[in-house]
């Protein structure tokens, strides 16, 4: 099984042709509403994968909570840890350009009452971290993981501020071009710095985008690449690779296999506005 312990969002989510720059105004097309945070849209992906998937995490009582919540409850993934907070569900607030980048406003709401708490251990399973949930409650349900010997797979990101000991207590570290810089507390070329964290004997995984992505352990690589697909908004690729990649380990499958079918999803992932909208399930990625 895989415990995600993360984020539960609503996105407000607007079109505009290209992205305002400091100080500017742009006209956008209708808002459109949709769930998201990374922990939900992780939990989706590896549910969709073929998983079983338990989120634990924290919703408010608002107009937003069932929207926020509605696929995860189609979709058959346990929810018996929630929380229901005093605070409005957490919101994302994203611009979208015609070319499939973003800006992203978060207001983390009922997620700052999460608590590892309520994080039941599951022996031989996975735990699935982001780092959007406050850090102490995210390092506490790492070391209960741990202590039950479940592998630990921390997503970097947002990667600000990335701590040394998040990064101790991953058995796995998943990170993009940009983020991969923090989890190291150096620059380098992002390859560079995934072998190199790769020589503790962690497996470091580095997402490319277009480039696909590739994988390290010890003195070991992996490449898989991206597939082609017409991209209509980046929002949640990550999360859905991520979600899908969990979903590989748990089935039994190698790195370099898992690392393949990640890339597979979170290109299909490009292809529908919204961060779930186009979450794909394990039929579409096999095919890709």
């Amino acid at each position: 099984m895989i415990v995600v312990f993360g984020s539960i969002n609503i996105d407000f989510l607007l079109r505009v042709a290209r992205l305002p720059g400091e100080g500017e105004t742009v006209a956008g097309q209708d808002v459109a509403l949709a769930p998201g945070g990374k922990g939900a849209n992780q939990a989706l992906a590896a549910r969709k994968a073929g998983a079983a998937v338990r989120l634990i995490g924290a919703a408010g009582n608002d107009a937003f909570a069932d929207l926020a919540l509605a696929n995860l409850v189609a979709s058959g993934v346990d929810l018996s840890g929630l929380r229901r907070a005093k605070r409005p569900t957490g919101a994302a607030f994203i611009t979208i350009d015609d070319a499939g980048r973003n800006h992203i406003v978060l207001s983390p709401g009922a997620n700052q009452e999460a608590r590892a708490a309520d994080f039941t251990p599951v022996a031989g399973g996975i735990l699935l971290v982001q780092r959007e949930l406050p850090e102490g409650e995210t390092l506490a349900a790492l070391r209960k993981a741990k202590d039950a010997s479940m592998t630990t797979i921390v997503n970097a990101a947002p990667s600000a501020g990335f701590a040394a000991t998040m990064r101790d207590l991953a058995d796995i570290v998943i990170a993009n071009e940009h983020e991969i810089a923090d989890v190291a507390g150096r620059v380098d070329t992002p390859e560079a710095l995934a072998v190199e964290l790769a020589k503790t004997g962690k497996t470091i995984v580095l997402t490319l985008g277009a480039e696909g992505a590739l994988a390290a352990k010890g003195g070991q690589m992996w490449r898989a690449p991206a597939s082609k697909v017409n991209v209509v908004d980046t929002t949640g690729a990550g999360d859905t690779f991520c979600g899908a990649f969990a979903a590989a380990l748990d089935e039994g499958k190698d790195i370099g296999a898992a690392l393949a079918f990640a890339a597979a999803a979170g290109s299909l992932a490009c292809t529908g506005l919204g961060a779930q909208s186009a979450t794909p399930d394990r039929a579409a990625i096999l095919k890709a």
